[in-house]
């Protein structure tokens, strides 16, 4: 229970130095000029992914990149199956309507990365050139979106506050000594629990950092911004998949025990390929959304040994 404790402790610490941090990056993001759907997609996409990234960076310098791989593995399913699903069943607007956008681009970075993410760790382990090769698929991903942001105008800049640069360097201490705790509070926890590391970071840990995403998608879907709420799934998956993983890689080289090569790693592919499938349609529909809940459940079981 102690253990619990300290773990919940420092999960919270990190998740609300990210959302003080995303919010702050959000208003900055804006007031130079960014288009509010880039905001959605790069900007929070990316922020409310930092506990997967600094946490998986301070895994690898542990020896303990077994965390970082599970973490990133669980968080990805966990957002495509239980963010998107609680998304798409408590959205005002049924079905959840996709634009364009996502069948011609997002939807192809999503199940790219996906895949790419597949063959570099389908060896259980992802070396530094491999690291590289992600992160130059990322950087491809955020050329894109910039290109396509500065392509909308007609929106009011916000004036840029220098209240917003203090919060992003409060935030950014937080993120520090949170993931710094979190991870040891996460051996900690395995060793009490006598499971291994890597299940306690694909089920724990995953769900505990996929807060943030839960969260925003769920408050977004019942305004009805259902757009915002997808891409800001998709932005999340795209960034642990290649630069979580990459940057772990390029740090130090990252390991997918057999226990996340065999089961979890495939099945996150398989979730991004069903995804991509399902919404062919431009549409996610309420029985969609709880198919989702249901394998996200099944997922779970499976890796706790219940099923």
């Amino acid at each position: 229970m102690l253990h619990f404790l300290a773990f919940s402790a420092s999960l919270a610490l990190l998740l609300l130095s990210a959302r003080l941090l995303v919010g702050a990056a959000e208003r900055i993001g804006l007031a130079l000029g960014l288009s509010s759907f880039m905001v959605g997609v790069i900007v929070v996409g990316v922020g409310t992914s930092l506990p997967e990234l600094v946490t998986g960076l301070f895994s690898v310098s542990r020896g303990v990149s077994q965390i970082l791989s599970g973490n990133v593995l669980g968080a990805n399913v966990s957002n495509l199956l239980l963010v998107l699903g609680v998304s798409a069943v408590f959205s005002t607007v049924r079905p959840v309507y996709l634009g364009k956008a996502y069948i011609a681009i997002d939807l192809h970075f999503l199940v790219g990365s996906a895949f790419a993410l597949g063959v570099v760790m389908f060896d259980g382990v992802v070396g530094r050139v491999e690291g590289l090769f992600l992160l130059a698929v990322y950087g491809v991903y955020v050329v894109y979106f910039l290109r396509e942001g500065s392509r909308e105008d007609g929106e009011p800049r916000s004036r840029l506050v220098p209240r917003d640069l203090l919060m992003v360097g409060l935030g950014a201490v937080g993120l520090h000594f949170g993931a710094e705790w979190t991870v040891g509070s996460v051996q900690a926890l395995a060793a009490a629990m006598g499971v291994p590391l890597a299940i306690v970071a694909v089920t724990i840990l995953a769900l505990g950092t996929t807060l943030p995403e839960l969260v925003v998608s769920f408050m977004v879907a019942r305004q009805g911004k259902s757009s915002l709420a997808v891409g800001n799934i998709l932005g999340s998956c795209v960034f642990n998949a290649l630069v979580v993983v990459g940057a772990g890689a390029v740090y130090g080289t990252v390991k997918a025990p057999p226990e996340l090569a065999g089961f979890a790693l495939p099945f996150f592919v398989g979730s991004s390929l069903l995804f991509y499938l399902l919404v062919q349609d431009r549409r996610i529909s309420s029985w969609e959304g709880m198919l989702f809940l249901l394998m996200y459940g099944l997922f779970v079981l499976k890796l706790s040994g219940l099923a």
